[in-house]
């Protein structure tokens, strides 16, 4: 096979995960119907892509169900009632939810793996939490979970600390260690040197390495590609990059670019316009003005996010201005 493009993207041990549902999720508190979560699923299916990222396992002390959807907390009987005939005999696609450190009552929420249609456990955590991500990695590694994690908002960690967590999640049976771009701050030297060190720190171990992007700068699926030709073999991406402000990047160009046979597009493209397209008429996401200006700031894009809900969302100089004054 040739060494050069179209066909250097094509590396079958390259995985690719939707997290349509749980990051899109958090622009609407995860209301979403189950009719838009199985459709999501079904495409995920006949799309050939190999995680599903259905939600998180938040607390209901923290998130309630009066105020939150089912997704933030990923009960055995929502998911029963979804995915009532998930099977490895039906599909190879497999089901995975998030776990924030601090979030999460992982040891009650968390059913050993063959009581669940969850195959794999990601643990978000931030630098100062990742002792706690430790002990829940542990844990759900001793149910019978592939585990995975998400150190985030890593462009605000310094590099010794970052050097910490490496060397705690080495230590432990996570399979896969994800470059988590929070902010969309991320430019293509950064993830080049993140790479660089993490797959040092994790060099022998057999983890992967992942990358989860989103898209400010507009940068998300730019940032992927960079990290994928680096040697991520673990990818996320969302359905018309559906997410927190700004979104992330779009599944649908990240398939184009991968260029391996087993993933279709069409059923995808068959969902942006039956199901995702129409949630615009509702909720916004993507890479409006404010969440450049957070993305470039290296901020969290939470001020831009109630801005965009206020009174006058289109007043960009208001934002700059009320952005730089509080620096």
């Amino acid at each position: 096979m040739s060494d050069t493009a179209p066909w250097i993207t094509f590396r079958p041990e390259l995985k690719v995960l939707d997290c349509t549902i749980r990051d899109g999720g958090l622009i609407n508190k995860h209301l979403f119907t189950d009719e838009l979560v199985r459709a999501v699923y079904d495409t995920c299916v006949e799309a050939g892509l190999d995680y599903m990222e259905v939600g998180y396992k938040n607390s209901a002390k923290l998130f309630s169900k009066k105020e939150f959807g089912p997704w933030r907390h990923c009960d055995e009987e929502d998911l029963n009632r979804v995915f009532h005939d998930h099977t490895a005999e039906k599909t190879d696609l497999k089901l995975c939810a998030m776990a924030d450190a601090e979030k999460s009552d992982f040891r009650d929420q968390i059913v050993p793996r063959d009581q669940s249609v969850l195959d794999m456990i990601r643990v978000a955590f931030y630098a100062n939490q990742v002792s706690d991500a430790v002990e829940m990695i542990e844990h759900c590694d001793s149910l019978g979970y592939e585990t995975c994690a998400n150190l985030m908002a890593v462009s605000n960690v310094d590099d010794a600390e970052i050097d910490t967590v490496l060397d705690a999640i080495v230590a432990t049976p996570a399979d896969v260690m994800v470059i988590v771009d929070s902010f969309g701050y991320l430019y293509r030297e950064q993830i080049d040197r993140l790479y660089k060190k993490y797959s040092t720190a994790l060099e022998g171990t057999g983890k992967e390495i992942g990358i989860h992007a989103h898209n400010n700068q507009q940068l998300a699926f730019a940032n992927t590609i960079e990290a994928i030709i680096l040697g991520s073999n673990r990818a996320d991406a969302t359905m018309a990059g559906l997410g927190r402000g700004a979104g992330n990047c779009p599944m649908e160009l990240l398939l184009g670019f991968l260029r391996n046979p087993k993933f279709r597009l069409r059923p995808i493209v068959k969902l942006l316009q039956d199901h995702i397209i129409p949630l615009r008429d509702t909720v916004e996401w993507g890479p409006l003005v404010p969440y450049n200006i957070t993305g470039q700031m290296n901020l969290h894009p939470r001020a831009a996010i109630e801005f965009r809900a206020g009174d006058d969302p289109d007043n960009f100089v208001q934002f700059y201005d009320k952005i730089f004054s509080d620096i």
